[in-house]
């Protein structure tokens, strides 16, 4: 299955079938946003320029924005940008893949950029090439959360609805060819500083 399959099936998802907690409600599915905007604060400066990689219809982008980030959203399907505008119409929303994140920001760089719901699913080398270009929009010294999950049996996923798991040898190597530093935290997801490639 192509990224533009994934993208497909996203903007023709019933707003039930986005995340399991909205079959129980859509109170359960909001408060897990903001739950997890919570858990993120710690490891965020105060105030910072935060990218939310695959935002979704905002989940935790808006709660991130009502504790004073200032939320960049970014995500591949116009439908979720469209009900993540329904719901919070100042969002500052992006229509855009990882490839296509340099041509928004231009020269600017964000504090921190976090991506929760979409790395797992994908082969290694569209994972390097997406943690890549979202290292590349950070400036240096700041943040990435990414759910980037290490296993003792790494595996491939063979679908995007698999989880492709990494030996930490894996993701130490990548880590060092992207320019990321380990972060230790009690973060479910990876933390990791921008730093430079070493030559």
């Amino acid at each position: 299955m192509t990224a533009d399959d994934v993208i497909r099936a996203w903007d023709q998802a019933d707003p039930t079938a986005i995340h399991p907690l909205r079959q129980v409600s859509e109170d359960a599915y909001w408060d897990s946003g903001k739950a997890q905007a919570d858990m993120l604060a710690p490891v965020i400066p105060d105030g910072a320029k935060v990218l939310d990689f695959g935002c979704g219809d905002g989940r935790v982008a808006i709660p991130m924005a009502a504790l004073g980030y200032e939320v960049t959203a970014v995500d591949a399907s116009q439908n979720m940008l469209e009900r993540l505008a329904e719901r919070s119409p100042d969002a500052n929303t992006v229509l855009a893949d990882a490839v296509g994140i340099a041509g928004h920001l231009g020269r600017r760089r964000m504090d921190a950029v976090y991506s929760l719901a979409v790395l797992i699913h994908h082969s290694y080398d569209d994972c390097v090439h997406i943690i890549g270009k979202l290292r590349a929009a950070t400036k240096l010294g700041g943040i990435l959360v990414l759910d980037w999950p290490v296993s003792d049996q790494p595996a491939e996923a063979h679908s995007w609805i698999g989880v492709t798991t990494w030996s930490r040898e894996q993701q130490d190597e990548a880590c060092a060819a992207i320019g990321l530093e380990r972060i230790d935290s009690d973060l479910p997801w990876g933390v990791y500083r921008a730093v430079k490639v070493e030559s």
